[in-house]
């Protein structure tokens, strides 16, 4: 079996695995069609004060599927509803490379490492570790959606000044 990527409508994404999923069960394309990746990363959001956790769609608009794509196995996963077409050249699809495979399988390892190293919420005592800010403390006054960007109020020349650093350039007191 090989790794392919399909393209369907927006937000439909995990409806049509769904659907392939279920259209599957008791036929003879089970044995033809392996796992269905919808690929999505956890993200943070404060909402109402409170952390509230989330999953991100890395590649809106695209299920990458893992089949032996036979003619009849294509025919089935283009006759649902939602699907528009195979990435590829042409009208043939064409199957991802295996470090590609490899990169899209070792998301969920990433997010598990990025969750643990950046869990910074609005009211934390912090200290910046680099950039012209070093050594300063202060508190997350904003996170950026992608967790990668703080404002960080800090007090300079007796004033409290917002300033803006990178998730790795700071850690939690």
């Amino acid at each position: 079996m090989k790794w392919y990527v399909a393209h369907t409508y927006a937000s439909q994404e995990f409806k049509i695995k769904e659907a392939i999923e279920k259209g599957i069960q008791g036929t003879t394309l089970s044995e033809k069609i392996g796992r269905i990746l919808v690929p999505t990363q956890k993200t943070f959001h404060i909402r109402d004060g409170k952390k509230v956790e989330r999953q991100k769609k890395l590649f809106n608009s695209y299920i990458i599927i893992e089949a032996e794509l036979t003619p009849e196995v294509f025919s089935f996963i283009m006759s649902i509803p939602g699907i528009t077409n195979f990435l590829g050249t042409g009208k043939k699809p064409q199957a991802l490379s295996e470090s590609e495979v490899n990169r899209l399988l070792g998301i969920s390892d990433r997010d598990t490492q990025q969750a643990r190293s950046n869990n910074f919420i609005p009211g934390d005592m912090v200290r910046i570790t680099g950039g012209p800010f070093n050594d300063f403390e202060g508190v997350v006054d904003k996170v950026s959606d992608d967790q990668q960007k703080l404002t960080v109020k800090v007090t300079v020349f007796g004033r409290e000044t917002s300033v803006e650093v990178r998730a790795d350039q700071i850690e939690i007191l």
